[in-house]
């Protein structure tokens, strides 16, 4: 992963040079829990302005980082980092909370988030991937090993989430999957086995096969529209 962050930050500084405010790794990659199978390398990118050239020139970069195996480097202006945390709180905060500069100022340090949508963010991204999930589980329930595989890529979103919803409420939020899954428990009643075995696979403590996906779906699903009741019944 070092390696491939060295020759993205290089080439986003071939391509924009005086152009390129920052580089900033956040998320799992910045903070040391990043499974190689399972988690994305998040990369910010702040540029003085985006304008079509800038598009253009990302093109073939983000072609490469998405070969990788890696989501596109998420392009901003350095003024839509201090003027859009209102819209984008729960990425704010995770961006502030757990980043590393690869590259120039670090431009989110002094950054204030504003959180009057914070809460309308998080019901809205849980409810959003819980219907998603829905969508999904229905199109490959004949198919054990997809659905088992939608389930695993599913847990870690979800655990972000739920640490969102723990933060809302006032609770302790660590970032440790496993923490944030014993915290939903305490917190709000949250069954941890279904999530506790999914990580068990992505840690490599439990095969893929022993798990059967048509009841974990069952249990799964159920904790999650638990935290979204959670969620919404907070003050508005």
């Amino acid at each position: 992963m070092e390696r491939q962050l060295s020759q993205l930050v290089e080439r986003l500084r071939n391509a924009y040079q005086d152009r390129l405010v920052s580089v900033i790794l956040y998320g799992s990659g910045a903070g040391g829990d990043h499974h190689r199978r399972f988690s994305d390398v998040n990369v910010l990118c702040v540029l003085r302005q985006i304008t079509p050239r800038e598009l253009a020139e990302s093109g073939p970069i983000s072609r490469w980082w998405r070969e990788q195996g890696n989501p596109a480097p998420l392009l901003l202006s350095a003024e839509e980092v201090r003027n859009s945390t209102d819209c984008f709180p729960i990425e704010f905060h995770d961006i502030h909370e757990r980043r590393r500069v690869l590259y120039g100022e670090d431009v989110v340090a002094a950054i204030d988030i504003d959180d009057c949508f914070y809460r309308a963010e998080v019901e809205h991204e849980l409810r959003a991937k819980l219907l998603r999930l829905r969508q999904k589980a229905a199109g490959v329930l004949a198919d054990k090993e997809l659905l088992r595989g939608l389930l695993l890529e599913s847990v870690s979103t979800f655990c972000v989430l739920f640490r969102h919803a723990l933060r809302l409420a006032g609770h302790e939020a660590p970032f440790g999957k496993r923490e944030v899954i014993r915290q939903a428990q305490e917190k709000f009643g949250l069954d941890p086995s279904p999530f506790e075995r999914l990580l068990e696979v992505r840690e490599g403590q439990r095969k893929p096969r022993e798990l059967d996906p048509e009841p974990l779906l069952e249990e799964y699903l159920k904790g999650v529209e638990l935290v979204v009741a959670a969620v919404d019944r907070l003050n508005k």
